[in-house]
């Protein structure tokens, strides 16, 4: 302020909040008030904190950067957003694959490829679903719901359809239905203790799985009707092994569960 026009007099009224002058310690323009250290823009005064412009304040508040963005993900959050409408398409496709599958009994080459292309638009949307809903907050307790069951839909019906037709045994599709079912069931018995993540076995098991019934859907013969046989070989393998190590967490989450409560419940009898 020195050397400014409203500082040069001491008593000038310009001068607010300077040394004798009506922003004085004790006259009108004191501290809290527009002078001195309350003068606009200062502590206390507009725009200072507990102001207008202050963070809280109704006017002008600056929304702190992570406020802003975790307001963004609330909006972005709704029904729908586009994990959600993949989810979606993933239900619709699994009527139209079944449809496909089934036409003219089931051996028509030319709607078997077409039952194919539906199973695979329905397998990647599988994998970009979840990847966005996690990656951009996008998580619905709708999306939580209809996407395990979109998920277990589009194999189960390839699956019952390819045992119908007679191109697979039916004990394939028992072993891998009934782990599908299993897990499912096993996450909401141990869901009052935590969740059981998804583990890399289970993301191969998962791709093991389509690549071998997507073989099966398509009308392939000689060496790739061989090679499909292995491929599934190697799709029970995983669904079994990662089964396993799916009851085994649950059992550790359990037990880990259990005594965390009994240790809090101890903690508070004293």
């Amino acid at each position: 302020m020195s050397g400014a026009p409203a500082s040069a007099a001491g008593g000038s009224p310009g001068a607010k909040g300077a040394t004798g002058a009506p922003g004085a310690s004790g006259a009108p323009g004191a501290s809290g008030a527009s002078g001195a250290s309350g003068a606009s823009g200062a502590s206390g005064g507009p725009g200072a904190s507990g102001g207008p412009g202050a963070a809280g304040a109704p006017d002008g508040a600056k929304t702190p950067r992570g406020g802003k963005l975790g307001a963004a993900a609330v909006n972005q959050a709704s029904l729908w957003n586009i994990a959600n409408i993949l989810t979606m398409i993933r239900l619709v496709l699994v009527p139209g694959f079944v449809v496909l599958m089934l036409a003219d009994g089931g051996y028509d080459p030319a709607m078997r490829a077409w039952a194919w292309a539906a199973f695979a638009v329905a397998m990647i949307t599988d994998i970009f679903d979840g990847h966005l809903a996690r990656t951009y907050n996008l998580v619905t307790d709708f999306g939580k719901i209809a996407d395990p069951i979109a998920d277990k839909a589009i194999m189960g019906a390839a699956l019952i359809c390819l045992s119908g037709l007679g191109d697979l045994p039916w004990w394939v599709t028992i072993v891998i239905l009934g782990r599908e079912l299993g897990v499912t069931l096993l996450r909401f018995v141990v869901i009052r203790y935590g969740v059981i993540p998804a583990s890399r076995g289970g993301k191969l098991k998962t791709l093991a799985q389509g690549t071998a019934v997507g073989m099966y859907i398509l009308p392939l013969t000689g060496l790739l009707a061989s090679l499909r046989f292995w491929v599934m070989g190697v799709a029970i393998i995983l669904t079994v092994v990662t089964g396993l190590d799916y009851v085994r967490q649950a059992v550790v989450l359990r037990r880990r569960g259990i005594a965390e409560r009994r240790a809090a419940a101890a903690e508070a009898e004293r």
